[in-house]
């Protein structure tokens, strides 16, 4: 949990560098005057997919596509304002894309080379802000990570917008890195999110995309207990109280973690108190697939009220599931808001993701250190369909 003090200097430090931005970048030529919180709708030729995005965080805001009976529903979380995606203190991480590093940094320190224990201070031990668990980790890149930082639009069409970061040493990882991360809809349901960054030394980059999804837009129903998921994995990893990696794997056989046959997300929930921290009910875990997951689906989601369903692929090795216990966040007016809220297990937050913290666990062999002639890629597609 981050406590009162470290939200406060967060939140005052995010709004300075944004004033700052607005400052310096206020006339650059072909800049939104609304920027970072401009907004791009980008809509599938067949209109199966409708989304918009905000320069802020390359964050997806919106994500419209069609239930059983051809009704268009938003089945992401989010914000009427988007402006809070800065200023709202509780920092939920609806949909942006998350880096340097997503997920915890154990005491928010690693080395190059990596190492399991903590080294001492040197040329080579980097220092993280913490900003999770009163201090115990890093989460999402620092107090400020890549989804509140301000991208830029380098090229849009009706069907994709790219947009562009420069991550000047940013919250004390070394090095430079410039990401490009790519949007875009297509015929039949698909949305696909690719992303790729270059590093002037070395770094570690770990990246996801933090998307919240209810299949039923709160329509028929008011969580994703009975959600149906699948997961093409049987590992979890194992972690501790702080939900950092402790070195060995879970195998999910006779475990509430089992998604390899389908379940309700709920269906073994008197089984998941504290799986996701100290009195917390549900799932915030890494799962590790079991094999490439590129050409088929490595994860699906689907609801019976909607009939939505969603086929995930992607080139990432993990994916962490996270049923929002902690959330507590005004709805969107599409959603029944604001005079009701996003509460614990309203949404599930579905990142594909690399290993969590593998710069401090070097039993795994998972190299995610990058340099000049070892670029970072990430792609993710979502497809969408519906069920009878």
């Amino acid at each position: 949990m981050v406590t009162k003090k470290l939200l406060q200097v967060a939140l005052f430090s995010v709004w300075v560098m944004v004033q700052q931005s607005y400052a310096a970048d206020s006339a650059t030529p072909g800049r939104a005057p609304d920027w970072p919180f401009d907004v791009t709708t980008l809509a599938a030729p067949d209109g199966s997919v409708t989304a918009k995005f905000v320069s802020f965080g390359a964050t997806m805001t919106e994500l419209w596509v069609k239930d059983r009976d051809g009704k268009a529903r938003d089945i992401i979380l989010g914000y009427d304002d988007n402006t809070e995606l800065l200023t709202d203190p509780a920092h939920p991480v609806f949909n942006p894309v998350v880096g340097r590093y997503a997920n915890r940094i154990r005491n928010g320190t690693f080395s190059i080379p990596i190492t399991k224990d903590p080294q001492g201070n040197g040329p080579n031990v980097f220092h993280i802000p913490t900003n999770d668990h009163d201090g115990q980790d890093t989460l999402h890149g620092g107090i400020y990570g890549w989804d509140r930082r301000n991208w830029t639009i380098v090229e849009k069409s009706k069907t994709s917008v790219a947009y562009f970061h420069l991550d000047d040493a940013d919250e004390g990882f070394p090095g430079v890195v410039k990401a490009y991360a790519t949007h875009s809809v297509e015929n039949g349901g698909i949305l696909r999110t690719t992303i790729h960054a270059t590093a002037s030394e070395k770094t570690p980059i770990m990246l996801t995309q933090h998307v919240y999804w209810n299949l039923d837009a709160f329509q028929g129903s008011e969580n994703i207990l009975e959600h149906k998921l699948h997961v093409d994995g049987s590992r979890v990893v194992a972690v501790d109280g702080d939900a950092i990696p402790t070195g060995p794997f879970i195998d999910v056989e006779g475990t509430p973690f089992d998604f390899r046959t389908t379940q309700a997300i709920g269906a073994r929930w008197n089984d998941t108190v504290n799986l996701c921290g100290s009195g917390c009910q549900g799932y915030d875990n890494c799962w590790i697939y079991d094999k490439s997951e590129e050409r088929t689906p490595g994860l699906s989601l689907w609801s019976d009220v909607s009939g939505i369903r969603l086929d995930v692929t992607t080139d990432n090795p993990a994916v962490q599931v996270y049923t929002a216990y902690w959330l507590d966040t005004p709805r969107k007016k599409v959603h029944g808001g604001p005079s009701l809220n996003y509460t614990k297990w309203s949404a599930v937050a579905i990142e594909q993701e690399g290993y969590i913290d593998a710069i401090n666990t070097p039993e795994w062999n998972v190299d995610q250190i990058y340099y000049p002639g070892k670029d970072f890629h990430w792609e993710t597609t979502y497809k969408f369909s519906t069920i009878e």
